[in-house]
């Protein structure tokens, strides 16, 4: 992992600078993502949402001065390369003069450009990565990582407390239909780093929740045929296929999962899962399908519903959990006119103390600066694929959820 080291005196001169933005009547915000990608265009679609809402009301109230908000599109190509992440995140500071940075998405870069903006003082606001070391580091050495905050998602730790929450909600629903106690899940991870720490953590506590687990199988994520995996997992009877993968294989699982008419259903992470074109790419096979989500037309708060059909309006699709740079912004602006001020010291006092309701979660954080995980709050949602509609229908006390549905035996 390598970055480009800039001199003591390039250091201090960008801080020196750093309130040039100031000085012109905008507030510089720059979104760092892997802009060629969705996860890189969403961040950068909620941020434009949120700069527009913002200008056009006049602007941030800095201490009885309106400030018009400029956002800087910072491509990190973080997805092929860490280097040009860091060197992105170097550049919005140095050459760009940011007031802020908001994005971030693989966690091996976000780590790294975590490091780069703690080296000045910036306020990031991460909007993409899970790993705990972010928040870890927070707690660890408080004054060199305060700046940093977690958006969106919740940490890794508690991704896992929400799949098992919904996981359980499911087998409930085959032990009433199938009248067992016992529920037998098979587990389909693709092969990568990210689904290493889910396995174990799911073989670990599946049996103490009254489920079995058949078997364990990890296909490629770009793989274009599952059918072995998925005859040898007819074979064990299972009832749930519990999914973490984020590849293309997710649309190939699908699909063929239905063509075979299976009678288990498929719950976990499924990304491809999560975008509106995920059941044509299915060619309509998709029925059933269920995956962890942040967006739907349902009330997470008051915001959602509103941001939601807006985003659909002007993007003509559905928002990914990226989005919720909307809400990173809207939370440094409420910040800076509770305060009066752009300065980062103050700004993080403020964000340890506030609650903030936005269009994906009613957020609160912790001493890591990680928001403290609430079903329902900042837990986030899960769908299923029915009849063509991504159906959301967990958490059942969030309003607008719909009941989940097995496949017809």
């Amino acid at each position: 992992m390598f970055r480009t080291v800039f001199p003591a005196a390039v250091l201090a001169s960008a801080l020196a600078f750093s309130s040039l933005a100031s000085a012109q009547n905008t507030i510089k915000i720059a979104i760092l993502g892997p802009m060629s990608f969705v996860q890189g265009e969403n961040h950068w679609a909620g941020a434009e949402m949120a700069r527009d809402e913002i200008n056009k009301a006049g602007g941030i109230n800095v201490g009885g001065k309106r400030m018009q908000v400029e956002l800087i599109r910072g491509d990190t190509n973080e997805l092929q390369s860490v280097p040009d992440a860091t060197n992105a995140m170097e550049r919005v500071i140095t050459r760009d003069k940011a007031d802020f940075v908001i994005g971030g998405f693989r966690s091996e870069a976000v780590l790294a450009m975590q490091e780069v903006a703690m080296d000045y003082k910036k306020i990031f606001l991460g909007a993409g990565a899970a790993d705990a070391k972010l928040g870890d580091n927070v707690e660890q050495n408080y004054e060199r990582y305060k700046y940093w905050f977690r958006v969106t998602p919740t940490k890794s730790p508690d991704l896992f407390r929400t799949l098992m929450a919904v996981l359980n909600t499911i087998a409930d629903q085959v032990r009433q239909s199938a009248k067992r106690e016992q529920v037998k899940v098979a587990l389909i991870a693709e092969k990568a780093a990210w689904t290493e720490g889910i396995v174990k953590g799911v073989q670990a506590t599946l049996p103490k929740m009254k489920m079995e687990i058949v078997g364990t199988w990890q296909p490629s994520p770009l793989a274009t045929d599952v059918n072995a995996e998925l005859a040898a997992i007819e074979r064990t009877d299972a009832d749930i296929v519990f999914t973490s993968v984020s590849g293309p294989v997710g649309i190939t699982l699908a699909r063929q999962m239905g063509e075979r008419n299976m009678k288990a259903v498929a719950f976990g992470i499924n990304v491809e899962g999560q975008k509106d074109e995920f059941w044509n790419a299915a060619a309509g096979k998709a029925n059933y399908v269920s995956t962890l989500d942040t967006y739907a037309e349902v009330e997470v708060t008051p915001k959602t519903i509103p941001f939601v059909k807006a985003f659909k309006t002007r993007y003509k699709k559905s928002p990914t959990y990226n989005a919720a740079t909307y809400d990173a912004i809207m939370l440094l602006k409420d910040a800076i006119e509770k305060e009066g001020t752009t300065n980062a010291d103050k700004l993080v006092a403020a964000i340890e103390k506030v609650e903030h309701i936005g269009t994906a979660a009613t957020a609160t954080w912790d001493k890591k600066h990680d928001l403290v995980w609430a079903v329902g709050k900042t837990s986030g949602i899960a769908v299923q694929w029915q009849d063509g509609k991504k159906v959301p229908f967990w958490p059942p006390q969030v309003k607008g959820m719909q009941p989940f549905k097995m496949p017809a035996k």
